[in-house]
């Protein structure tokens, strides 16, 4: 079934003026989204096919046209597809948080299988460490040695090598 259109008269007025100035492209899509549907009676469908645009862009041109002379409004921003709010990572990632702080070493595996069991269904592996990310979390290493390193050896190694690399001729 089709949307009904709910116009007004100055909205109309309107459109006819910036059809009539229209500059760029864009503005004349705008004023036709509105004039096409409510003077000539074309549904969206028929006004996406001869604007060129999609049904939805039809829409949206119409809205920004109704709402151009107020503040503007930030519709597309947001997280439409998540397992927790904002809030509830904050509290399930604080349970280990205690944990990292006092030098423990985490690793991302616990934490999934957690984060798994409270959603109550499977997730991949990439949301955890985007979960992570997102709140500030990173990877860091406190050891970059091998436990059985020693040092001094190491530099005495140094030099005593015998060079193997040979500049070119």
């Amino acid at each position: 079934m089709a949307r009904i259109t709910h116009t007004t008269e100055g909205e109309i007025r309107q459109a006819r003026k910036l059809r009539d100035e229209a500059i760029t492209a864009a503005e004349l899509r705008k004023a036709l989204s509105v004039l096409l549907m409510t003077e000539i009676g074309l549904d969206a469908e028929k006004t996406a096919e001869v604007l060129g645009t999609s049904r939805r862009t039809v829409f949206r041109n119409r809205e920004e046209f109704r709402y151009q002379d107020d503040v503007p409004r930030n519709s597309w921003g947001g997280r439409r597809r998540f397992s927790l709010p904002i809030e509830d990572e904050r509290e399930f990632l604080s349970t280990w948080e205690a944990e990292a702080t006092t030098g423990g070493v985490l690793s991302v595996p616990p934490i999934h299988a957690a984060l798994v069991k409270r959603l109550g269904h499977t997730t991949h592996m990439s949301t955890t460490y985007r979960l992570l990310a997102r709140h500030g979390w990173r990877k860091v290493r406190p050891d970059t040695k091998h436990p059985k390193s020693n040092r001094s050896a190491q530099e005495e190694l140094k030099k005593t090598f015998r060079n193997w690399w040979l500049p070119p001729a």
